[in-house]
């Protein structure tokens, strides 16, 4: 029972950082992106690069615990049909990073030391936005990898369900003097 416990927690805290990566990501495109026309040299940088530092520190933590629990998450699905959501994570999670590495990360340090050059300004907000947009895609599929594996538990766990109540004698009612109480044999 414990060990079933810490299965369902494990799930549960990974789909918890997999939110955290879609929620920051579906933000940024719905709320900061429509300012990108307003942005300036001298406004710019209030509106990206203290942010941007935040997210770094923080979702680099959550990333390190997403491969962690995707991982285990496989490990204990490994003999089942449900071995693929975490693998799905796993390799979104990879290639995410990836991306933020190789391909934002360099855009967040030019806009950190200061753009001076309007044009400049907006080609690698620009370019920032593009690759942020291909990243929320990744997040968005690793959110839907793990809502499909609780999905899919809860398919299974119905399905048992009904198997069993093939063989499980019918409820009766117990009279406790409010309403009738279904209760089993």
């Amino acid at each position: 029972m414990i060990r079933q416990g810490l299965h369902l927690f494990n799930a549960a805290l990974l789909f918890l950082c997999a939110s955290l990566y879609l929620g920051t990501g579906w933000s940024l495109v719905l709320f900061s992106f429509p300012v990108e026309p307003l942005l300036t040299v001298d406004n710019y940088w209030m509106q990206f690069v203290p942010q941007l530092r935040e997210a770094t520190r923080i979702l680099t933590v959550v990333t390190f615990v997403m491969l962690a629990s995707a991982a285990v998450l496989f490990w204990n699905e490994r003999r089942t049909v449900l071995r693929w959501y975490p693998i799905i994570v796993f390799v979104g999670v990879l290639a995410a990073g990836l991306v933020t590495r190789n391909l934002i990360f360099p855009r967040n340090r030019e806009m950190a030391a200061g753009i001076t050059d309007p044009e400049r300004l907006h080609v690698v907000i620009r370019e920032w936005m593009a690759l942020s947009r291909l990243r929320v895609g990744i997040w968005t599929a690793e959110w839907l990898a793990m809502m499909g594996y609780f999905a899919h538990r809860l398919v299974l766990l119905e399905r048992r369900v009904m198997a069993g109540q093939r063989t499980v004698p019918p409820m009766r009612e117990v009279r406790t003097g409010r309403r009738p109480v279904e209760v089993l044999p």
